[in-house]
């Protein structure tokens, strides 16, 4: 087997390999096209995390509400709806039949919808580590801060929260690693990611396993380039043995 690395210098119309791997006068190479995919996945990916860690902080603290059975039952009727589905499928819904269904979203374009399904995906699983790590807090913590005088929003605000994050972080780090392969399928919609570069570029070149490569290069670079930051911030955030007497604690 020969390799062939040229194939990313190649010009996408006329196939002429380009001195510098970049084409002139607004021509396309295929490492110029393989980069803009790496930017829409990282584009995709980024927007629904920020949706999904909204989404999902917010539907984890509703689900440890005290005296708000109502509120709970909405939270864990999120939670399994959303997890319960196929990714692939939630795509498809956002993409074909919920503008539909509501004609105001047919102007919508797809990138914003993959994004939407994305997110709300992930934000179900991220509820799910959210109300773990308030329920895994010692109880004492809740009842200290509402005898300080604080009102249930600002004892999750101030005590719960803070600290309940500290305790997912390792969770967390490996959901946002997960929405960067979840990403892929945004390809089924004519999102224009690595994936869908990838399948493009093997049809007109035959390049397959160069092509391949390079773009599980580019994944896995991408989900360590978030490891690292994760961890980063796993180390600024940390209480020195708190996580040790959380763990022995709970409700």
């Amino acid at each position: 087997m020969q390799w062939d690395w040229q194939v990313f210098c190649e010009d996408t119309i006329t196939r002429e390999v380009q001195p510098r791997c970049f084409g002139p006068g607004g021509d396309i190479t295929y490492l110029e096209w393989m980069l803009s995919a790496w930017g829409w996945t990282v584009s995709v990916s980024v927007l629904a995390l920020l949706l999904a860690l909204v989404v999902g902080s917010v539907i984890g603290t509703l689900r440890t509400l005290p005296h708000s059975p109502w509120v709970v039952r909405f939270g864990n009727a999120w939670v399994e709806l959303f997890r319960n589905i196929p990714l692939l499928v939630q795509i498809f819904l956002w993409y074909h039949v919920i503008p539909a269904l509501i004609p105001a979203l047919k102007g919508v374009p797809g990138f914003v919808l993959v994004v939407i399904a994305l997110g709300l995906f992930t934000s179900a699983r991220i509820a799910e580590q959210v109300k773990s790590g308030i329920q895994s807090l010692p109880r004492g913590q809740r009842y200290a801060a509402l005898a300080l005088g604080l009102t249930t929003a600002q004892a999750y605000r101030h005590v719960l929260l803070p600290m309940a994050f500290r305790i997912i972080i390792p969770p967390l780090t490996s959901e946002t690693m997960n929405i960067f392969k979840n990403s892929s399928v945004a390809f089924a919609v004519s999102v224009a990611e690595l994936t869908m570069f990838a399948m493009q570029a093997q049809e007109e070149t035959s390049r397959g396993i160069e092509i391949y490569l390079a773009v599980t290069g580019l994944y896995i670079v991408s989900a360590f380039a978030i490891n690292r930051l994760m961890a980063w911030i796993e180390r600024r955030v940390r209480v020195p043995g708190f996580i040790a007497s959380g763990a022995a604690g709970g409700h």
